[in-house]
């Protein structure tokens, strides 16, 4: 009996054994012939994996020795922001000479970097790309090796990736900046230049105004409009380059009512609208005060209605809307109306942006598409006449107020739509107090 029970027990093994030997092989070589291979295909099926992983790691090797000798920076970190790797452009970029291929140390131990660390850490809770702009201060051991490091304008765009690891793309944007100051230094020195030639020519204009024959006036009254709008161009690159440099010193805030600016902008320009039969139509809010520069706003919506009105239809109408709006992250808090913002739609019924044009229409010197222009200049009309500033100006002074400004076309009109969020909201009892 021991015996029988001995070869039943042996008999079951060698049956199970052959069972999962059978599952296997039907597994591994069911997509594959098996005349080539005999009765299962598992061979060919490790030798296709063996085949693959060898792909695999050549595809990652051609990968990483492009990011390597990439011009632009390049690093990597774990979950824990710990570095993994970076490529040669970033060990350059962030002053990683100690750092070797292969170390694994937290990313702050060596880049003393807040704001990239920051960054990291935002691109990771968001699980979406993030991107900053900073200058970043090399860290250095001793004084000598300070007075050597300069500090460099970083952008950096961080990508999530799969296990909380973060990839960060750095760009360097001082030899940029540096160009674009030099740029804007020279125009500037060039506009100076310029002030005191076109103010004599302007006056030797007028002088002829008075001491020529009728059929040359005409001519006169051009070349004073066309000096003129020299002048206004020459005041315009000046007022940018001062706002650029330093916003803070060129305002002068003090309690501001959205209605009554308006209304002020508006009979400036009505003479303009009626002779395009163009209206207003403005929609205000009950506390539209804020804490602005009156000169400076009044310029801004001068030129955004001026606008409006010049790419607006005959019998078109312009909307000016202004509400009070709070934040999302703020409604539920107890100081939200120090928070809240000040949002002031300007909307026309014309043609709109073209959507290329979108991304550069507070450019300076950017010009749209010329088909969406159209000639409502009358006789000695120079206000419609534009310098290609306008926009830019619009953008840097509300910059300077902390406010934003954004070109959309309106999904009902189908007209140009400029959106603006101001801060600094007072309440009536604030502005009362105040007076």
């Amino acid at each position: 009996m021991l015996l029988l029970g001995i070869l039943i027990g042996l008999g079951l093994s060698v049956c199970l054994w052959l069972w999962y030997t059978i599952q296997f092989h039907r597994y591994f070589g069911r997509d594959y012939p098996k005349r080539k291979y005999g009765v299962v295909g598992w061979p060919y099926n490790f030798a296709k994996l063996k085949e693959r992983q060898q792909c695999l790691e050549q595809q990652l090797f051609s990968l990483q020795n492009l990011l390597e000798n990439a011009p632009l920076g390049y690093l990597q970190v774990d979950e824990e922001n710990q570095l993994l790797w970076c490529n040669l452009e970033a060990r350059q970029m962030l002053s990683l000479e100690k750092w070797q291929p292969g170390q694994v140390r937290l990313l702050l131990e060596v880049v003393r970097s807040y704001e990239l660390d920051r960054l990291i850490e935002k691109t990771r809770d968001r699980h979406s790309s993030q991107q900053k702009e900073w200058v970043f201060h090399p860290s250095c051991e001793n004084a000598e090796a300070m007075l050597e490091q300069k500090s460099v304008v970083l952008r950096a765009t961080g990508l999530p990736l799969p296990q909380g690891q973060v990839g960060v793309f750095l760009e360097n944007r001082q030899q940029l900046l540096e160009i674009s100051q030099s740029r804007d230094r020279a125009f500037s020195d060039l506009a100076h230049e310029l002030r005191t030639p076109l103010t004599s020519m302007r006056l030797v204009v007028e002088t002829l105004q008075d001491r020529v024959n009728p059929p040359i006036v005409r001519w006169v009254n051009l070349l004073l409009k066309e000096v003129d709008r020299l002048i206004d161009l020459v005041q315009s690159w000046l007022d940018l380059t001062r706002l650029e440099s330093n916003p803070a010193t060129q305002l002068n805030c003090q309690p501001l009512e959205i209605k009554t600016l308006i209304n002020s902008v508006w009979e400036s320009l009505e003479p303009i609208a009626q002779r395009q039969k163009v209206q207003l139509v403005f929609t205000d809010t009950d506390n539209g005060w804020i804490n602005a520069d009156k000169a400076r706003l009044h310029q801004v919506f001068f030129n955004l209605i001026h606008n409006s009105i010049k790419y607006s239809p005959s019998d078109g109408v312009v909307r000016v809307e202004a509400n009070v709006n709070i934040p999302l992250d703020d409604k539920n808090q107890n100081e939200s109306e120090s928070l809240s913002l000040l949002e002031i739609n300007i909307i026309d019924s014309g043609v709109g942006f073209a959507q290329e044009d979108l991304p550069y229409i507070f450019q300076r010197f950017y010009r749209g598409d010329k088909a969406r222009s159209r000639s409502i200049k009358g006789e000695g009309d120079s206000t419609l006449d534009g310098s290609g500033l306008g926009l830019a100006i619009v953008h840097e002074i509300l910059a300077a107020h902390g406010g934003t400004i954004k070109a959309m076309n309106h999904p009902q009109t189908g007209g140009a739509w400029l959106q603006i969020h101001l801060p600094q909201v007072m309440a009536k009892s604030v502005v009362q107090d105040y007076i």
